[in-house]
């Protein structure tokens, strides 16, 4: 099933940026999933067992490199967006 979340991450330490950057390096690191940014949160599209491995690994080495974050999703199941490069 095609599935699209919209992920905001809050590190909880003062050098927050890094810890929101790193996330997002790790979550486009998936090539079975397409995802734009913005100043707000990251949404991310595809097959949704593609998305939640997505997350779950952004998530985990996020954590081991910064340390307790918070992460707040919505997730729109049957839905795929077009952010792709032209989207």
């Amino acid at each position: 099933m095609k599935l699209s979340a919209e992920l905001s991450v809050y590190p909880l330490r003062e050098d927050f940026k890094s810890a929101v950057l790193g996330f997002i390096d790790e979550l486009l690191r998936g090539n079975d999933v397409v995802a734009v940014t913005n100043s707000m949160s990251t949404q991310i599209s595809g097959e949704d067992e593609a998305v939640f491995s997505a997350i779950q690994a952004a998530l985990r080495a996020s954590y081991e490199r910064f340390g307790r974050q918070v992460l707040v999703a919505k997730f729109i199941p049957e839905h795929f967006a077009d952010i792709g490069p032209e989207g």
